[in-house]
């Protein structure tokens, strides 16, 4: 399938019929989270098994969003069931003082191979690769992490994780993709998905 932009139309709330227009704003096709509106991680009304998906995005001084991917809507929130690619300001967020939560990290599980400074109020390209268990993290064109669904090391660490709890947690072959709303502001622009 060819590469295709995104749009306000292929967006809606998580376990929500329509787009969350009190969290979410859509300006110059621009989307970006409300930091005051509810959290209401936007998610793609399709569903994707293998693809690459190629972004912009900014957040501002200690913000925190993620990229998250093979998303159900069985539990309470999309990061029960998809793995997420952090994004976040490390140098202005607590979150950034820890590798397994920083920007670019498979969120508390792995954390990426290079940091991420500088990351505050300037877009930044962002690219997620999944075929079949095979993931790769990509940040302004490198690519900043890599890891297997399938791996030993990854069920290990999933089983001493928050993550444990939640059965279908990155064991899904297919799922939606969600924007998260983390209480902060973020913006997202040029999203360009690619299916294989």
């Amino acid at each position: 399938m060819a590469e295709r932009e995104l749009t306000a139309a292929d967006w809606r709330g998580y376990a929500q019929a329509q787009f969350p227009h009190g969290s979410w704003s859509l300006d110059d096709d621009i989307l970006r989270a409300i930091a005051a509106g509810p959290h209401v991680d936007l998610i793609t009304r399709e569903r994707y098994k293998d693809f690459a998906i190629s972004f912009e995005w900014r957040l501002p001084r200690g913000g925190n969003s993620g990229m998250l991917y093979r998303v159900s809507e069985d539990g309470e929130h999309a990061w029960q069931s998809g793995p997420e690619m952090q994004l976040l300001d490390d140098e202005h967020h607590q979150d950034g003082a820890n590798a397994l939560t920083s920007c670019g990290a498979l969120y508390g599980l792995i954390a990426p191979w290079h940091d991420q400074r500088n990351i505050a109020n300037a877009y930044h390209g962002g690219r997620i690769v999944v075929r079949g268990t095979q993931v790769e993290h990509w940040i302004d064109d490198r690519q900043v992490l890599g890891y297997d669904l399938a791996s030993v090391e990854l069920e290990d660490r999933v089983s001493r994780s928050k993550f444990r709890d939640y059965p279908k947690f990155a064991r899904l072959e297919e799922g939606h993709i969600a924007l998260q709303h983390h209480g902060t502001e973020a913006w997202f622009r040029k999203v360009r998905i690619e299916a294989f």
